[in-house]
């Protein structure tokens, strides 16, 4: 197997990953303080124990929509 093939075969799994973790350290940001603003209007305090089941949440939700967009995007983007 050349090079060339080597390259075509893994270009879109390369691409998908490298996105997605660009991508996951803003959105589990977002998503946390949205989780946590949310939590806020419901109470008004919100604990620290409660903020770090809020990210944990926040992590699984932004991992899988790393993941689904970017693998949506290269196949739009790099359609070889």
């Amino acid at each position: 197997m050349s090079l060339t093939e080597f390259y075509i075969l893994l270009h879109d799994p390369i691409w998908t990953v490298l996105l997605s973790a660009v991508l996951f350290l803003p959105i589990r940001q977002l998503i946390w303080v949205l989780y946590v603003r949310k939590q806020q209007k419901i109470k008004k305090d919100v604990s620290d124990e409660e903020k770090k089941s809020l990210k944990k949440r926040a992590t699984v939700t932004a991992t899988l929509l790393c993941i689904v967009f970017s693998y949506i995007y290269v196949k739009q983007m790099f359609n070889l």
